[in-house]
């Protein structure tokens, strides 16, 4: 049979019906790119749009993330006079008070390595062989567990010691860390027997099984116990780690709001909340943060927390997400119930306009959610910058809210010391009476008087140089590193101590600075950390490969054997 030879005219009208078509289809996916609004209309807020070659949002190189040799130097010898301070006036102890020069610890009969451990990481990924050696060796002959008075945190124990011993485990494989994060987690997990597995604020280490009297614990404290106690029982094949601490987050996921967000305070024995203000700052912070990073660190395939995690941004994107009517700055507010019973709409509660210096790690956590769980290719990150076409529409208004989120926490350091106060107070669009030059500013509770109000306070805090971190790791934007070195500069100018030691800024506007003899063990722990790897290469704890605690204390990523991540036990 002869084979027909299409017209040319039917060749024509075929060709123009495909590039018809293509162009169609062209359309549509750039539209569901460019206007992600326009899917799936009502499911999200997209407060605007983010346009393909926007060069606030998507510049960066991965090129320029080498080391900066002198700005690392400079934060090496600043975690040198730290630390060398503490060793010199107050090795062992638990805290530190740089100006009296003196240690102080949780327990009566000694301490439990709050300042050594919470550092000894950093002390490692520094490469300070000297001050490591006597941090290992302090922990190898004096550290114990064994101390029955008082109660202490379990809380921040969990996050700062067992996290800090399990992060050195990691990173040296020396099993000294392990046996000793084991010991203390066989002590903090006690903490879980309660009747609705909501673990209790304190625990006796020494007699981990006497009775608790807490009634009431926050959401942080309940919610940010997992990174650790799963990477414990991996460890140890200990499947009660894992099961206590994931058992405390379906209590919690069984009381959420309807937009996803949570009330700060949880009744422990009955597991339900107490009508309480929603923040991302005090009482709230991890928790948030924990979402992304339990589905992060374990490799997840079941998505329970990545459909927590998206859930409660887009309560965040629609409630709490707010921006000032003259600069236009992107600010954390917060729902206040004023005594309502929390089954009333939450849009009916009350906007706070308050942000709290803790609040500004959503900023990078918004921003590593949009790559990972946000990626189009699934659980993984993109390419360094991200390319528009490489996130979902979830992804996108992710990375944009992260974006101007962290030019408003760093708008709050435009202070006389350039250090950002404890909190902050913007003004609210609908504001008529608002009476200060700018958009936000610093609340003083006693007008007049001269007396430095806690809001005022820089407490050596790391939560915006870690959301710069992230930010510089996902761009390569010099302007991230930039900010890092503005904000550690004037640390070293307003903070230091001469010496030995860094304080506590007690009014970040006011000029010179006093100081509040305290130096937190997250200075050592998470500021210093931060403001390194910020200018030290990328390939040293690249995002891909480990998730850091709320401590920032790096665990690695696995796949976890010793239980299912499967949802069905919960």
């Amino acid at each position: 049979m002869m084979k027909r030879t299409p017209s040319p005219t039917s060749r024509i009208l075929t060709l123009a019906l495909v590039l018809m078509l293509t162009i169609v289809g062209f359309i549509s996916y750039t539209q569901s790119i460019w206007y992600p609004e326009r899917l799936k209309a009502g499911l999200f807020d997209f407060s605007s749009e983010v346009l393909p070659y926007d060069y606030r949002y998507f510049s960066g190189s991965s090129v320029a993330m080498v080391a900066d040799d002198e700005k690392m130097e400079a934060i090496v010898a600043a975690f040198r006079h730290a630390w060398n301070a503490y060793v010199r006036d107050a090795m062992g102890c638990d805290e530190y008070h740089p100006i009296s020069r003196t240690g102080e610890n949780l327990t009566s009969s000694g301490g439990i390595g709050y300042m050594i451990v919470d550092a000894i990481d950093t002390i490692y990924l520094m490469g300070l062989r000297s001050e490591y050696e006597v941090a290992r060796r302090w922990i190898e002959t004096e550290l114990s567990f064994n101390h029955s008075y008082p109660e202490v945190s379990t809380f921040e124990t969990t996050i700062r010691v067992l996290g800090g011993l399990l992060s050195a485990h990691y990173l040296t494989l020396d099993m000294l860390y392990l046996n000793h994060a084991e010991d203390l987690g066989r002590r903090l997990v006690v903490a879980f027997n309660t009747s609705s597995g909501i673990p209790h604020r304190t625990v006796n280490l020494g007699k981990p099984h006497s009775p608790q009297y807490s009634y009431i614990t926050s959401l942080a404290e309940a919610g940010s116990l997992q990174l650790e106690f799963k990477y414990l029982a991996e460890l140890t094949k200990n499947d009660t780690f894992w099961y206590k601490a994931e058992h405390a987050m379906s209590v919690i996921r069984d009381g959420l709001l309807p937009n996803g967000l949570a009330p700060t305070r949880i009744r422990i024995q009955q597991g339900t909340f107490q009508s309480s203000v929603v923040r991302l700052g005090s009482l709230a912070d991890s928790y948030y943060e924990y979402l992304l990073k339990q589905f992060l660190q374990t490799k997840s395939t079941e998505r329970l927390y990545q459909m927590m995690y998206n859930n409660a941004t887009d309560g965040i994107a629609e409630n709490l997400m707010q921006q000032t009517p003259e600069e236009h700055i992107t600010y954390i507010a917060e729902l206040d119930p004023q005594g309502r019973f929390l089954n009333s709409t939450p849009s009916s509660w009350n906007l706070g306009h308050r942000q709290e210096h803790l609040a500004c790690f959503l900023a990078g956590s918004l921003m590593l959610g949009a790559v990972t769980s946000g990626s189009r290719n699934g659980h993984r990150m993109v390419s360094v910058p991200p390319k528009p076409h490489e996130l979902t529409p979830r992804g996108l208004r992710d990375w944009k809210m992260g974006i101007d989120f962290l030019e408003g926490c760093m708008s709050t350091h435009d202070t006389k010391t350039g250090l950002a106060p404890e909190v902050a107070e913007f003004r609210a669009v609908d504001d008529a009476n608002y009476a200060y030059d700018k958009d936000w500013f610093i609340p003083r509770t006693v007008p007049g008087v001269d007396r430095s109000p806690y809001e005022a306070r820089y407490m050596l805090r790391p939560e915006i140089v870690e959301s710069i971190f992230i930010a510089w790791r996902l761009t390569g934007d010099p302007r991230y590193r930039e900010w890092a070195w503005n904000i550690f500069s004037s640390i070293q100018q307003h903070a230091r101590i001469p010496t030995g030691g860094y304080g506590t800024v007690l009014d970040v506007d006011q000029i010179p600075a006093r100081l509040l003899d305290k130096q937190e063990t997250f200075f050592l722990s998470e500021t210093l950390k931060y403001l390194y790897l910020t200018f030290c290469h990328s390939d040293v704890l690249p995002l891909q490969g480990i998730v850091f605690n709320t401590e920032a204390h790096p665990l690695p990523i696995f796949y976890p054997t010793v239980v299912s991540s499967n949802p069905s036990h919960l």
